[in-house]
C-alpha cells in the first residue's frame, strides 16, 4: 500500500514485524545452567575428562620423542624410516589434539558461561559505569582463579600438558645430524681437500677430460654411497652441479682465481632461497634455474642472483685436478650452503 510520502510500505505478518526486518534476539532473560553448574558429580566428571585429554597430550609427546630418540634409520632402511615417521606423526597429532580438545571441553563445561552486556555510550563513561566495569573485571579474574585453584587435578594436568606438548615438535627440530645436537654441523659438508667429485648416483669419479664445454654433471663427494648413517642428510648438503664453460665466457670472481679449472666450475645445487634443488641449466645463457620458485643464477658471473626470491649467490666449491686427471675439491665450501638464514661474518 502507498504511504503519504509516496513510498511503498512493507507488508507485515501476524507477528507485527515488517517483512525484511529482523528482531534483535537480545540476551535470554533466564540463564540455563549446564549440568556441571548444578551437579558436583557432573563437574567432577568434566574435570576428569579434561585432565584425561591433557594426559593424552602428554603421552603423545612422550611417544613422539621416543620415536625420534630410538630411531636408528640411516635412510636406507625403509622399515625403520616408516616406523619413526609413524611414531612421530601419531605422537605429535595426539600431543596437539589433546591440548586443543581439552581446552575446548574445559571452556564449554567448566568455565563461566554467563552473558555480560555493556551498553554503548558516547565518549567517556560515567564514574558509575567505570567502577562497574572494574568490578566485572575483578569478578572475572576471581572466577577464573577459583575455577582453576580449587581443581587441583585440572590445574596440574593443564600446566604439564602446556609445558610438555611443545617438546614433541621442538626435540626433533633442534636435534641434528647423528643426534648430537651440534648445530654447527649444518655449516659444513663432506667435502675435504682431495675429495673426488663423482657422478650422482653411481659414484663414478669424474676426469676433467670427461667434461666437455656445455655439459653438466650432478655431483656427490666420493665415499657418500658407502655411508651407513646420515647418507641422505649428507647428500642434502653436499650435492653439487659441475658445469664447463668456454673459459672466455667465465668471469672469475676476485679471490677465486684458483677455484676452477679451464672453464670447469662447481656450485652448490641447493638454492639459497629455501633449499630446493637448482637443476635446470640453460647452456646458451649460462643460467641455472630453480624450478620451485624461479630463482635464477648466472654461472658465468659467480652464480649471482639475476631473478627470483633468492638473496645471495650459490656457494662455489673450489676444485682442482689431481695427478691422475680427476677433478677433486680443494676444500669445503667457504660459507654455509642452502637458505640465507645463516649468520655470516661480513
Amino acid at each position: 500500500m502507498s504511504t503519504d510520502n509516496g513510498s511503498i510500505a512493507s507488508e507485515t505478518h501476524g507477528s507485527g514485524v515488517a517483512d525484511g526486518e529482523f528482531v534483535d534476539p537480545g540476551v535470554p532473560a533466564a540463564h540455563r545452567p549446564r549440568r556441571a553448574d548444578v551437579d558436583p558429580k557432573a563437574a567432577r566428571k568434566a574435570e576428569v575428562q579434561v585432565a584425561a585429554m591433557f594426559g593424552v597430550s602428554i603421552l603423545g609427546t612422550v611417544l613422539a620423542i621416543y620415536g625420534y630418540v630410538t630411531s636408528d634409520a640411516s635412510g636406507d632402511d625403509l622399515a625403520a624410516v616408516q616406523r619413526t615417521t609413524m611414531l612421530m606423526g601419531i605422537g605429535i597429532c595426539l600431543a596437539m589434539l589433546g591440548v586443543g580438545v581439552g581446552a575446548i571441553h574445559w571452556a564449554k563445561t567448566l568455565m563461566r558461561d554467563h552473558d555480560m552486556v555493556e551498553e554503548r555510550h558516547a565518549l567517556r563513561s560515567s564514574d558509575e559505569a567505570r567502577a562497574g566495569a572494574i568490578e566485572k573485571l575483578k569478578d572475572g579474574a576471581t572466577d577464573s582463579g577459583v575455577g582453576v585453584g580449587r581443581r587441583g587435578l585440572l590445574k596440574g594436568s593443564v600446566l604439564a600438558a602446556l609445558l610438555i606438548a611443545p617438546l614433541s615438535v621442538l626435540v626433533p627440530a633442534v636435534g641434528n645430524l647423528g643426534g648430537d645436537w651440534n648445530v654447527s654441523n649444518f655449516k659444513h659438508t663432506m667435502w675435504r681437500k682431495g675429495t673426488r667429485l663423482t657422478k650422482d648416483p653411481d659414484g663414478t669419479p669424474i676426469k676433467a677430460s670427461d667434461v666437455t664445454i656445455g655439459s653438466v654433471f650432478h655431483v656427490i663427494p666420493e665415499g657418500l654411497n658407502e655411508l651407513e648413517h646420515g647418507k641422505i642428510e649428507e647428500k642434502a648438503k653436499a650435492v653439487v652441479l659441475l658445469v664447463r664453460l668456454d673459459p672466455r665466457d667465465l668471469n672469475i670472481q676476485p679471490g677465486r682465481e684458483d677455484w676452477s679449472f679451464d672453464g670447469i666450475i662447481a656450485y652448490s645445487k641447493i638454492c639459497t632461497h629455501v633449499g630446493c634443488p637448482v637443476a635446470l641449466y640453460e647452456q646458451q645463457t649460462h643460467h641455472l634455474l630453480c624450478p620451485c620458485h624461479q630463482s635464477t643464477f648466472d654461472v658465468a658471473n659467480g652464480a649471482k642472483v639475476i631473478f627470483g626470491p633468492a638473496k645471495r649467490p650459490l656457494p662455489q666449491l673450489p676444485i682442482m685436478v689431481d695427478d691422475e686427471g680427476y677433478i677433486v675439491a680443494k676444500d669445503d665450501f667457504n660459507e654455509p650452503i642452502g637458505p640465507s638464514f645463516w649468520e655470516r661474518l661480513k
